[in-house]
């Protein structure tokens, strides 16, 4: 078993993904930093602009809305999110969100546990504009037999 040692991600390393709408960063996984219990990124999302919906069945998500407004369907019920305002998505719980303000809204999300395997972290209900462009964001940890990338410590 490897130590884990710690390691800052910049946004500017990662990569947009729009394939489920918005721009989703992952900036801290198991492929990036080693994490084996969750990962961690940023969702920017710029006005009338949606994540499509979907939801996850071994993790939960937690959310943090830094700066906008946001709206978010949890199995179907409308809510209004604000910036400075945190949201627990349990397990299973289909979710999507929507800029619904005039204004660039961010917001930082954390799931975990990690599923088994990345492609099976991540379920989508509804297909987006973009979902045939863009790369597979994965939610899950290394696959079995396989050990996550090690991570560089902290210069």
């Amino acid at each position: 078993m490897s130590k884990q040692h710690p390691r800052i991600v910049d946004l500017s390393e990662t990569e947009p993904n729009r394939r489920r709408g918005g721009d989703l960063r992952t900036l801290l996984t198991p492929a990036t930093v080693g994490s084996t219990s969750g990962f961690m990124g940023l969702a920017i999302i710029k006005p009338g602009e949606r994540i499509g919906e979907h939801y996850h069945p071994y993790s939960e998500e937690f959310v943090y809305v830094v700066s906008g407004a946001l709206e978010v369907d949890l199995d179907g019920e409308p809510f209004a999110l604000r910036a400075e305002q945190g949201l627990m998505i349990p397990i299973d719980m289909r979710h999507r969100f929507r800029n619904v303000g005039d204004q660039e809204a961010r917001m930082v999300f954390h799931l975990g546990p990690l599923a088994p395997h990345p492609s099976l972290g991540h379920v989508d209900t509804e297909e987006t504009e973009s979902a045939s462009t863009g790369p597979q964001l994965t939610v899950g940890g290394p696959e079995i037999g396989r050990s996550a990338e090690p991570s560089e410590a902290i210069k």
